[in-house]
């Protein structure tokens, strides 16, 4: 064998591997489309470079697990230890199939080690991961997935940053010489560093050009290299971070989902969004319409009665809630966050008849119930902490978070317990929602841990199908493909501040649906930064989302019930279609709006809102440009909320006094005219196909 090539293809993306020589293979192309006659020999060529010892051959490609012990000037893809140290495997080519994707086989006799890279599409994404296998104990230190070439049109690196209540901010990084590496090693996820990032092409925009996109499918420790060698070559790397102590003989890097757009960063978002939504959420009724949810914790916290709670379920009903969820404070003596995680037995000092009386008058109001648990952690002050000491994830005299440990979900004891008592409130109440929590890092990054909550989640929804789980850790903490794969909807923050949720939402509408992006309407005054924003902005912010309210029902006077009525009863008339379909980023010529396009999968309608957070630079609204249309079709607007404009908006807009029907390409090109608004105002515009 000299050269084989391997190509996938999407109806985006085409990713062309090459194996010579029986060595590695080389990844010698990833990018949009190729013609399907294109001479794939043609896409690099060898040539000799002097690196001071001799001349040897070099090409432009990448492997896709560069080795150590090869002479190359950058990151490896895998780095091992054995019993006498360091390992440096050097792999050769065993075999391919195509069974199930497209899986390629290598191995080093001599070290007793086998590496497989496996590669499939689905839709518009290439999903790819490696392993390696031993026959002998090693710790595996770091895995990448198969490694991608960085294109060298692009300026830069796009990925997000964020703390609690302040998720997903978006930051760029111009290439240069040497790495660009990001590691997460706080145990998940996280807010700091989320598993994610995008390289755009240059001159890319929201809505043009050509973006390249990675997503890794894990909710633990990770780590992403971005590295332009000497000899001007650029590979990406993303995979999980092992922990150092921790022996196998079998070691995965996890999921890599690759998108590539040619429509800027919108097909980027339909591509994950699609991705998510349809091949990755096992959704218990696929059928079911997404529920409007009322979560109690920003009205009461801790302080909880069955005759408050009863009085504020009456209350979220009429507002339009379908799912009513008792959030912390209802088991064990939790009065505060300082006791009582672990111990999930009902408090019977404030439930003195169990949870079966609210259970009850929420379904008597129309409403499903869900309930708060946090399973993963456990309170020094807890009867599980007294019983079981050894239970805890690293030392006691670690710092805390929130007051609380983890327990080692890598013990099968410890998996059973919490199984059990799970188990067994499910089994014993009509609950059909859990909110599972994670409100700290972990002491040390441990691939264990996290392989044990996959485990424990896996175990609960084969045992109780019907429940919906969400991830929330601190708000925006675990959101990932990986958590996503075994849950129904992700907290994007703690933040219920609109105009943050705003900015937070639009970035993550590049990797999330709508249907699993929870968003809630919160308290007059917000709990997290003081603001008070009014109830118009708070509501339409959530109705971009899977929408809920997170307040006191008891503090809103008749105007606010009144309007949070209506846009919900809004939200759902449309959910439906919008939850079915793609979200779309919009450019928006004025830095103060941010704005987005939500259209049905069938074209025939979307919507349009266009959210101002701040002043205007300019002392007339700006054209707000649309995008994913039919140039040649026709569509008829309507703004849902002229009642929405402030005393100033005097001049004459069309769409405040009647529909107005515009041309895909004129609203793609032009845009369309809104009102003057305030900071703190979304305008909604319906449109529909109509030729």
């Amino acid at each position: 064998m000299n050269t084989i090539h391997y190509r996938l293809d999407t109806p985006v993306q085409t990713l062309v591997l090459r194996i010579r020589n029986q060595g590695m293979a080389e990844a010698i192309y990833w990018g949009s489309n190729l013609p399907e006659d294109e001479d794939l020999g043609m896409l690099s060529s060898a040539h000799d470079i002097d690196l001071g010892g001799g001349m040897l051959d070099a090409t432009v490609p990448l492997s896709i697990c560069p080795e150590a012990s090869a002479p190359f000037p950058g990151q490896a893809g895998l780095s091992l230890s054995g019993e006498a140290g360091v390992l440096q495997p050097t792999f050769r080519f065993e075999s391919a199939d195509d069974n199930d994707g497209l899986t390629l086989r290598f191995s080093d006799e001599t070290l007793g080690l086998a590496y497989s890279a496996h590669f499939k599409t689905v839709g518009d994404v290439i999903v790819a991961s490696s392993e390696v296998r031993s026959q002998t104990p090693v710790c595996c230190h770091w895995l990448a997935a198969p490694v991608l070439p960085g294109a060298q049109s692009s300026e830069k690196i796009t990925d997000w940053h964020g703390t609690w209540l302040r998720e997903f901010h978006r930051q760029e990084t111009p290439w240069s010489h040497g790495i660009r590496m990001r590691e997460a090693r706080t145990g998940r996820s996280g807010h700091e560093h989320p598993p994610m990032a995008m390289i755009p092409l240059r001159g890319a925009t929201r809505t043009a050009g050509e973006v390249h996109a990675l997503q890794l499918a894990w909710s633990g420790g990770h780590r992403f290299v971005a590295e332009q060698l000497p000899d001007g070559r650029r590979q990406l790397q993303m995979g999980r971070a092992w922990d150092a102590d921790g022996r196998g003989t079998r070691f995965s890097s996890s999921d890599l989902v690759m998108a590539v757009s040619t429509e800027g960063e919108a097909g980027i978002a339909r591509s994950f969004q699609r991705y998510i939504r349809d091949q990755v959420v096992v959704w218990p009724d696929p059928a079911r319409s997404r529920p409007v949810h009322y979560n109690c914790w920003e009205a009461i916290y801790f302080d909880h009665s069955l005759e408050g709670l009863s009085e504020i379920a009456e209350r979220a009903a009429r507002l339009g809630a379908e799912r009513f969820v008792l959030d912390d404070g209802w088991f064990g003596k939790r009065d505060d966050d300082t006791s009582s995680l672990g111990d999930w037995t009902i408090d019977r000092r404030k439930w003195p008849d169990g949870l079966t009386p609210l259970i009850d008058k929420v379904h008597g109001e129309g409403m499903s119930f869900g309930l708060w648990v946090e399973p993963e952690m456990v309170n020094l002050d807890s009867d599980l902490y007294r019983s079981h000491p050894d239970w805890l994830l690293g030392p006691k005299d670690q710092l805390t978070g929130r007051f609380q440990h983890l327990l080692d979900l890598s013990r099968p004891e410890v998996r059973d317990y919490l199984f059990d008592v799970l188990d067994a409130i499910l089994r014993a109440h009509d609950i059909d929602y859990l909110k599972w929590d994670h409100n700290r890092l972990l002491p040390l990054v441990d691939a264990a841990q996290t392989d044990g909550v996959y485990a424990l989640l896996d175990r609960l929804r084969a045992a109780h199908p019907t429940v919906e789980i969400e991830s929330c850790a601190s708000g925006g903490g675990r959101i990932d493909i990986g958590i996503l794969a075994r849950t129904h909807r992700v907290w994007l923050s703690d933040s219920n501040d609109a105009i943050e949720r705003l900015r937070m939402q639009h970035e993550a509408a590049l990797l999330l649906p709508p249907a699993v992006t929870g968003s809630h309407v919160g308290p007059r005054k917000s709990h997290s930064s003081g603001r008070i924003l009014p109830m118009s902005f708070r509501a339409w912010v959530a109705a971009q989302r899977h929408m809920g309210f997170e307040m006191d029902p008891r503090e809103l006077d008749e105007e606010e019930s009144e309007i949070l009525t209506r846009v919900t009863r809004w939200w759902k008339q449309t959910r439906d279609w919008r939850m079915a379909g793609d979200t779309i980023p919009l450019d928006s010529d004025d830095e103060a709006v941010i704005s987005e396009l939500q259209i049905a999968a069938d074209g025939s309608r979307f919507v349009v809102f266009a959210g101002r957070h701040a002043s205007a630079a300019q002392s007339l609204p700006l054209a707000q440009k649309l995008a994913a249309l039919d140039p040649n079709a026709r569509y008829r607007l309507h703004l849902v909320n002229p009642e929405d404009r402030p005393p100033q908006s005097r001049g004459h807009v069309a769409l405040v006094t009647g529909d107005v029907t515009m041309s895909g390409a004129a609203l793609m090109t032009h845009g369309i005219n809104l009102p003057l608004s305030w900071p703190a105002t979304m305008w909604v515009v319906e449109g529909e196909r109509i030729a």
